[in-house]
């Protein structure tokens, strides 16, 4: 098998960009583990908040580099937001302490405590590791495997947001500290939009599945890099199927599926340098088996699907969803699980149930409207852009807290609501509007991918701080929303997961999560499940062989768990079920 162009003639930054589940860590702990055994010092650096780095590689990562055993010249780390955040503040803090009065170091720390705190720290670490040739002096080449596609452009635009903003700003003052004592992140951020449009320091590895919806994404997604004057782009399509056995109804059908998407991939893409995979049967977990990612093994495990009873399926999730008449419902887990086919099922099924329903959803990448096929009447359909809702969050602050104000105080607060943390505030109000539909009929959320949902939850009590310090006073649906949340009667939290290793454990933490939050999951969907169909293929009894014991951790977890088999077309197949 020939190495793709990224490998053959890589530069110093690698990074591995697409739609959650393609297989974004996979391809590139395998690329550098291949530059590491070729004789290179690398650093593999995970961006993700949900990141799954520790399992694939299994060594507990941190957030400073840690050597990989027994791989010469490779070392990882996962970059924390919250850590970072500490840090931060720390570093902005600390050399107030003694010269100070607590009261006003207090207040510093409450300042440094909002949403663009933790996007700007993580940032910084981020920007260390591209742009600073101190940081990496000892790396011939840094991997980043990065969040799912709409947090990463959102990572990738912050250099030209925040340097523009500090060119902008005249008022001496933002919600990041005094500007004047930020010169040093100047400099760096000027420095990482330099290095993220060199091509020759600098590739983006677009990463999709011969899918419809994540090869529009990944198209989505080259454009907007492309914007940013990142221009050295490269296609890789992970997961090619090609049945091995033509009476295989369902292996024929997953080939014609990947093959369709193929013959339809968009335009922008077919300028790409591109590179395909197989799909492989064997668990893509530890460095042997990574160590053989582009070579021609199928990896295929000989051991034979075991036998078990399944949980029910879709008609009686509905059945229970329906018991209360409203509330909200949503869907959440890692990318690629299939979050928004099942939430635009069953959206669709509660409308043809006359029931009133609001679909939405919270992720950057949004595509419901491409996955849904029919919309009844009783339906009503959106999504929280990012943009919009930034827009529209300015002109109500504008209008309310900057109305008493002289014009001076409007210039700065129209300076401070330029800051690029505006729109995760913005964003946060939206979600808590939503979540208030649900007085009156059902929401059903497709959420974003695991890290950016804990990051939307985890930063509520921050937001309500900057919501009360930009407008004066918190909003009806802001003050109820963590109460909601909480209300099992309320929301119901559908955890979705592939039965593959890598998506249960990440649902499982995210469980945790949830509850040290006071929000208990209402049951598990198992997603795309190969468990209720009769097979022949050998690469596709090799991945079925792998989900009964997964499926079985999955039921002694929760006593509620619903199945969902691989069908051609997910939504259709489920609402005829349903």
């Amino acid at each position: 098998m020939e190495l793709p162009e990224f490998l053959r003639s890589p530069p110093r930054n690698l990074f591995f960009t697409g739609k959650g589940g393609v297989g974004k860590t996979t391809t590139a702990t395998a690329t550098a583990l291949r530059l590491a055994a070729d004789g290179r010092q690398v650093l593999l650096v995970s961006t993700d908040p949900a990141s799954n780095l520790d399992q694939v590689l299994e060594t507990e990562l941190g957030s400073v580099p840690c050597p990989i055993p027994n791989v010469a010249g490779l070392s990882a780390l996962n970059i924390d937001p919250e850590e970072a955040a500490r840090s931060y503040r720390e570093k902005i803090v600390g050399p107030y302490r003694g010269i100070l009065p607590d009261a006003a170091l207090v207040s510093m720390e409450e300042q440094l405590s909002g949403a663009c705190t933790l996007e700007i720290a993580a940032f910084d670490e981020f920007a260390r590791l591209l742009a600073d040739p101190e940081t990496v002096s000892g790396y011939d080449h840094i991997v980043f495997d990065t969040a799912p596609t709409g947090h990463t452009l959102r990572l990738l635009e912050l250099p030209a947001a925040w340097s523009d903003f500090f060119n902008e700003n005249v008022g001496g003052t933002s919600c990041l500290g005094p500007l004047s004592g930020l010169q040093e992140q100047r400099k760096l951020y000027a420095a990482t939009r330099v290095v993220l449009g060199d091509a020759e320091k600098t590739a983006v590895i677009v990463v999709s599945r011969p899918e419809k919806n994540a090869l529009e994404e990944a198209a989505r997604a080259s454009a907007e890099l492309a914007a940013l004057d990142v221009g050295n782009q490269q296609l890789l399509i992970n997961g090619i199927f090609k049945a091995r056995d033509q009476s295989d109804q369902l292996a024929m059908s997953l080939q014609a599926r990947g093959d369709e998407a193929l013959e339809m991939i968009p335009l922008g893409l077919k300028r790409l340098p591109r590179y395909d995979l197989p799909l492989r049967a064997g668990r893509l977990i530890g460095i042997k088996n990574l160590q053989r990612f582009f070579t021609t093994e199928h990896l295929t495990p000989t051991t034979p699907a075991v036998g078990f009873e399944p949980p029910p399926g879709f008609t009686d999730l509905l059945k229970q969803l329906t018991a209360t008449g409203n509330g909200v419902i949503m869907t959440m887990g890692k990318g690629g699980v299939g979050k928004t086919t099942l939430a635009v099922a069953l959206a669709v099924a509660l409308a043809e149930a006359d029931h009133k329903v609001h679909l939405t959803t919270t992720d950057p990448a949004a595509h419901i409207r491409q996955t849904i096929d029919r919309r009844p009447a009783g339906l009503r359909i959106s999504r929280i852009d990012p943009k919009a809702e930034t827009q529209a969050y300015r002109q109500e602050v504008m209008a309310t807290a900057g109305a008493g104000l002289d014009e001076q105080g409007r210039a700065l607060l129209e300076e401070d609501l330029r800051s690029p943390c505006t729109e995760e505030v913005a964003v946060f109000r939206a979600f808590a509007k939503v979540i208030d539909d649900g007085e009156e009929g059902y929401v059903v959320i497709d959420t974003a991918p695991t890290g950016h949902t804990l990051l939307l939850l985890d930063a509520a009590e921050a937001y309500h701080r900057e919501v009360d310090r930009s407008s004066g006073e918190l909003p009806h649906e802001v003050k109820k929303l963590l109460p909601r949340l909480r209300d099992p009667d309320f929301t119901r939290v559908l955890l979705v997961s592939l039965p593959e290793a890598t998506p249960v454990q990440e649902a499982l933490r995210l469980r945790d999560d949830l509850c040290r939050a006071g929000i208990e999951p209402f049951g598990w969907i198992v997603n795309q499940a190969l468990s209720g169909h009769q097979l022949t293929d050998p690469v596709l009894l090799g991945r079925q062989a792998q989900e009964a014991p997964l499926i079985e951790q999955i039921l002694r977890q929760s006593q509620r768990c619903w199945l969902s088999c691989w069908q051609s077309s997910p939504v259709e197949a489920l609402l005829q079920k349903g």
